[in-house]
């Protein structure tokens, strides 16, 4: 049976449709558009959300952990969790992101995290789908390392990479490393071959290493302005290009605690609205009380949202929901566009974007409606309407 989506707003993202409809047939939308002008199916179901703003649901490309759980549990039990609390929050779908983990323990998670990529279309209408393992560390800088373990920090080996890979089956499709470090340009060029998008991050390269990383295939960058060198005048570093270079996008955890907002106004009049991602680095702590917590071996406390493991920020307890709400604020840009930074623009930044961020006919009926200032009213996944 075909379902029929109304609501006094329909955001693409990339453009906004009012008094919208959206058909939906199975798992998949068949048409959108004005409401009278969309050729409706015999027995049609329609429901009505009013004063609304449908939307594609939000895809978090830096997700750690959430509900008092790690990813790196990497099982059905624990994913199960994290992907129910960020389906509440408009997610529905995310890249489960690793830390810096011995590296027996790396290959147990990500063959746990493959098991649930594979099964994941079984999953009720409740959980956020993975779409790919986002592999951060540990091919990391040590000057900008952050909370990863120093001793744990590896050089970028190829061999080290395909037992990686092996572990998780091909389910890898983003890959964070640090362009400057011993290896990293073979194995830039090697991941891209495979179709792995590369995401320059945790990094202290000058400019032209840094440019080194993106002429070999490089075109994301993680976390902008945290774990990475500061911009200077004379030495950009990393942070020249990401700013400035249109074949990158960028993505920016918008909490609050690590960017200043108006850093995040610059940094969203530098990407501008089409090269602007943004991610939680939410970790286990996310979505509940102040505490101890971990993230991957790390104990992390977390006291009025910061998260610090030996005096250093350790990730967020931020939801996306949230940072889609404070970039309308902090960048003074309207709803529509920050949803696109928190939906299409990270299904591009995978290559998914003809099928996951979009409304559009042909693409997956992964919507969630939100009320006007951006909060979460209902999350819809595969078409399943809860």
């Amino acid at each position: 049976m075909a379902t029929l989506l109304l609501a006094e707003q329909v955001f693409t993202p990339l453009d906004a449709i009012h008094n919208g409809a959206i058909l939906i047939e199975g798992s998949t939308i068949v048409a959108v558009g004005d409401r009278t002008c969309i050729d409706l199916p015999a027995n049609t179901k329609t429901i009505d959300f009013g004063n609304a703003v449908l939307a594609p649901g939000l895809i978090d490309l830096h997700v750690h952990g959430g509900a008092g759980h790690d990813v790196m549990e990497a099982s059905d039990s624990s994913l199960s969790v994290i992907e129910r609390h960020m389906a509440r929050h408009g997610v529905t779908s995310y890249c489960p992101t690793t830390v810096t983990a011995p590296i027996t323990k790396t290959l147990d998670s990500l063959n746990g995290l493959a098991t649930n990529i594979e099964s994941s279309s079984k999953h009720d209408a409740t959980r956020a789908r993975p779409l790919g393992i986002h592999l951060e560390g540990p091919f990391l800088s040590h000057a900008k390392r952050g909370v990863h373990p120093p001793s744990l920090l590896q050089p970028a080996s190829i061999e080290l990479f395909e037992r990686m890979w092996q572990a998780a089956t091909g389910h890898i499709n983003l890959l964070t490393i640090a362009p400057e470090i011993e290896g990293a340009i073979d194995l830039i060029s090697q991941a891209t071959r495979r179709g792995i998008r590369v995401s320059l991050g945790h990094s202290d390269a000058d400019l032209a290493q840094a440019q080194a990383g993106i002429a070999t295939g490089a075109r994301h960058a993680t976390h902008t302005f945290n774990a990475m060198r500061a911009l200077d005048h004379r030495q950009p570093g990393l942070l020249g290009p990401v700013l400035t270079d249109n074949s990158l996008t960028a993505d920016i955890i918008v909490d609050g605690i690590h960017v200043d907002p108006v850093v995040v106004n610059l940094f969203v009049r530098a990407k501008g609205i089409a090269g602007a991602v943004l991610i939680t680095d939410a970790i286990s702590a996310t979505g509940m009380p102040d505490g101890t917590y971990t993230l991957g071996d790390l104990v992390v406390q977390v006291r009025e949202g910061r998260c610090e493991s030996g005096g250093r920020l350790a990730g967020s307890v931020l939801t996306l929901d949230r940072a889609v709400r404070n970039t309308t604020q902090f960048a003074n840009i309207p709803l529509l566009h920050a949803i696109r930074m928190a939906s299409f623009n990270p299904a591009r930044v995978l290559g998914l974007e003809s099928r996951k961020g979009l409304l559009a006919p042909g693409a997956d009926a992964d919507i969630t409606a939100f009320t006007n200032s951006g909060e979460v009213r209902q999350t819809i996944i595969g078409g399943l309407i809860t």
